[in-house]
């Protein structure tokens, strides 16, 4: 009887509450006409609607503030114009690197009166191949070039010459290339263990491929209700899903580190899940640090909340693929695992094939009918593209198919088991190492060091004049080198451990020393709190690309560009 009293005592005062409420509003608006009401209501309506909008765009408020308080302090006089001068030397700088004029050098900039004889234009593309002052071939580069056999080249040349002027556009004209897409494709589907079910395209890169899956669980998401699809990934997931959010309007939720493993936080990325999670992402590796996150664990998450599940492996994937066959076992990362639902993986890395294809796979084609084009009303005529691209060199899919019939599994297993060998040497030495580190425990191909005794930077410095080109990376500050099959030949990565131990012997002569050339700029860079700039330095960077003289000052170079 007591807990039926207090619950009706409770229920009146409530009560109470709320007629004294409508009395008060009712009090007030009394003065107030029909017409008054309405135009408050309406306008209350549209005030709130506003900062709804306002608040909830894929861009965080404070992202948002933190740009437009930096754009105004670069607005005030003083402080603008130092920061402008700064930006205009470096940019010079810059552009005097990208140019690498050297003595009697021009730019073509007009096309020539009477066509060149064949002799003549491969005289000017020997003076275009000498440009270069790094010998990739000496296997001193990360990454880039991944395997460099010549008989490989060769076997490029001839397909390409067969099939120059194919496009897979035209099935029905090019009926050969087509047959050859599709069998890369169903070839990739078995290596990452899907069944017959399992689908997918080729596509121009890595890029291109998480594009695709990006745009494809961005409509399948909208299809399903979820009005602001999110991309949730880690920190380290390729900046090609940054941009497909950029592309598609997504926003991306990047998912921090387990600081010891540098693997995604599992446990974060599930806090991260909400009504509009389009895709999970995980990488196999990732690009930083070489690091294979914890794909069992996300496609568990993929499976309890029904969301989408990418897999990246454009960088390692024709590796990690015949590292089990290799004598290396990983943990299941493709369509073993349930939950995940698409897979991209680069055919021009460890596939060996020309530079322009990659392939990103389906768990079956109700996720990649998501992926298509189609336009049934244009004048034209019915339009149907599988990616981005309409017209697609096919030259480019013949060579990749040439490439994976060439290779063979041997070809690649033998290929995989050397790489991954030279990958664990150079891990082993590298500890021995006591001034440096390396992040995680990398199971691949990729290395990534730091320091906690010098500016790591320093360390990529000294490498560079040794001849090697290693990548730069941030936050935290690191330098990694992906081992190709180039780095295997006989003595490089003896090499590279020697010329490591040397220079970390020279800089800990004067431990803190300051970094200079790009090291110190990726340092600088990271310090920066308006990245906004550091965006403008780089925009100015790919406009330098372009550049076919030395602009009289980069200011004014800035000035017809509208950068600032």
């Amino acid at each position: 009887m007591d807990l039926q009293g207090s619950l009706m005592n409770y229920k009146e005062i409530v009560l109470t509450y709320f007629l004294d409420a409508r009395s008060f509003i009712n009090e007030a608006c009394k003065e107030l006409e029909p017409c008054h009401l309405i135009a408050l209501t309406f306008a209350s309506t549209l005030m709130s609607v506003w900062i709804y909008d306002f608040i909830f765009q894929q861009e965080s408020l404070t992202s948002r503030f933190k740009k437009q308080f930096f754009r105004i302090i670069r607005r005030l006089p003083f402080i603008g114009s130092k920061i402008q001068k700064e930006l205009d030397k470096a940019l010079d700088e810059m552009a005097n690197v990208v140019l690498n004029m050297k003595d009697g050098m021009s730019f073509v900039t007009v096309l020539p009166q009477t066509g060149l004889k064949q002799e003549q234009v491969m005289e000017k593309l020997k003076e275009y191949s000498d440009l270069s002052e790094v010998s990739w071939d000496q296997g001193k580069v990360s990454g880039t070039v991944y395997s460099g056999d010549e008989r490989l080249t060769q076997l490029f040349i001839k397909v390409y010459e067969k099939f120059a002027w194919s496009n897979p556009l035209h099935p029905d004209v090019f009926p050969g290339v087509r047959k050859m897409e599709a069998e890369v494709v169903r070839m990739a589907c078995t290596l990452f263990k899907g069944g017959p079910e399992t689908c997918g395209a080729v596509t121009s890169g890595g890029t291109e491929s998480i594009l695709m899956a990006c745009k494809a669980y961005r409509d399948l998401a909208l299809e399903n209700g979820i009005k602001h699809p999110e991309i949730i990934a880690p920190v380290t997931a390729h900046a090609a899903f940054d941009k497909a959010a950029h592309y598609f309007g997504m926003k991306i939720v990047h998912i921090p580190l387990c600081e010891k493993t540098m693997k995604v936080d599992v446990k974060a990325m599930r806090r991260a899940i909400s009504k509009n999670t389009a895709m999970l992402v995980c990488s196999a590796p990732q690009f930083p640090h070489g690091i294979i996150d914890p794909i069992e664990d996300v496609a568990k998450l993929a499976l309890k909340y029904k969301i989408p599940f990418h897999v990246d492996a454009c960088l390692g994937g024709f590796l990690i693929v015949f590292m089990e066959k290799a004598g290396f076992p990983i943990l299941p990362f493709d369509f073993r695992v349930k939950g995940v639902t698409s897979i991209s993986a680069d055919t021009h890395k460890y596939g060996y094939a020309p530079k322009g294809s990659s392939v990103v796979l389906y768990r079956n084609k109700d996720y990649r009918k998501y992926q298509f084009f189609v336009t049934s009303d244009w004048p034209g005529g019915l339009y149907a593209s599988p990616s981005i691209a309409g017209s697609r060199p096919g030259g480019i899919i013949a060579a990749c198919w040439a490439t994976m019939m060439h290779i063979g599994e041997d070809g690649y297993i033998e290929a995989t088991k050397k790489i991954i060998t030279a990958a664990r040497f150079i891990i082993k030495e590298l500890k021995k190492i006591k001034e440096i580190f390396i992040f995680g425990n990398p199971e691949v191909s990729v290395i990534a060091l730091g320091s906690n005794d010098f500016d790591v930077y320093r360390l990529s410095n000294f490498l560079t004049a040794k001849g090697w080109n290693l990548n730069t990376l941030q936050f935290p500050p690191s330098i990694h080198i992906c081992l190709t099959m180039l780095h295997t030949k006989p003595g490089i990565a003896q090499l590279f451990i020697k010329d490591v131990q040397d220079s970390v012997s020279g800089i800990m002569k004067d431990p803190g020393a300051k970094t200079t050339g790009v090291g110190a700029i990726y340092g600088m860079a990271q310090t920066i709190p308006d990245r906004s700039m550091v965006t403008d330095i780089s925009k100015a960077f790919l406009d330098c690309l372009y550049l076919t003289e030395m602009p009289s000052s980069t200011k004014q170079m800035n000035g017809s560009h509208g950068h600032h």
